[in-house]
């Protein structure tokens, strides 16, 4: 019996999430077991013709990127979107609150008519997606639930509860409580609450829940001497493109 086909693509961003998955480490050599990995960029050289199974990083900002992603879509059985750059256009959708020509020119200057730019957009704004794995980079353990659920057939359990959940299951000090401005109350889990664990608050990397308690995240913020104007400038970092669609409290 062969082995799922698996190739992993990069677009515009860092390129953080791809080499995240080259730090795994111990699992690295069992997944190798699993599956071919026939196109990898960041690891070989080799090339496919399909793919069972294609990850995505990076969102789609320009028009070969469009063209790009179709390409690789109409050649992979399932596609999953990897990292919030991939998920939801990450911290490039923050050029989309300015004039795109502004952007342009502020970039490239004179050279901006040579580089062709559209809005950064999520995968899913292009072609279809399967699944998705949030985080800045991607979360590692979420990676590795997705990737060997769809090596075994299964369907991968969708996490969307907010980081204070992780965090009570945790038994974490609230970091809100000592004065830190958390993001945990509206932002989706599957982290495992890393940073609050580690004395940090939450930034927000992973995006919005879907059904924010919008009344409940507007009592939070005044109980602890906090505004929904800086939650929502703080959210801009890393879901620019979400904020009109589910945070729309406080105008």
């Amino acid at each position: 019996m062969s082995k799922p086909k698996v190739a992993f693509f990069d677009f515009t961003g860092c390129e953080g999430c791809q080499l995240n998955k080259l730090n795994f480490e111990n699992e690295l050599l069992d997944l190798l077991e699993l599956v071919d990995i026939v196109e990898f960029r960041e690891a070989m050289d080799d090339k496919a013709e399909e793919y069972d199974i294609a990850f995505i990083e990076g969102s789609i900002s320009s028009p070969s990127c469009v063209e790009r992603i179709h390409d690789i879509r109409r050649r992979s059985k399932i596609l999953v979107a990897l990292g919030q750059c991939a998920v939801s256009g990450g911290i490039n959708a923050i050029k989309n609150l300015h004039p795109m020509d502004e952007v342009q020119e502020t970039v490239y200057g004179k050279d901006k008519y040579l580089f062709p730019s559209i809005p950064a957009q999520p995968v899913s704004a292009i072609v279809k997606v399967d699944y998705e794995v949030r985080g800045c980079p991607m979360s590692a353990p979420e990676y590795l639930h997705v990737f060997k659920s769809l090596v075994l057939g299964r369907k991968p359990e969708v996490i969307d509860h907010s980081v204070c959940v992780e965090c009570k299951l945790r038994e974490n000090e609230c970091v809100l409580d000592k004065g830190m401005f958390c993001l945990g109350p509206i932002t989706r889990g599957g982290c495992g609450a890393i940073c609050p664990t580690n004395g940090q608050y939450c930034i927000g990397c992973r995006g919005p829940v879907s059904n924010i308690n919008k009344n409940g995240a507007v009592e939070m913020l005044k109980k602890h001497g906090f505004s929904v104007n800086e939650a929502l400038k703080r959210m801009k970092m890393f879901s620019a493109n979400e904020l009109d669609k589910k945070i729309e409290w406080g105008r």
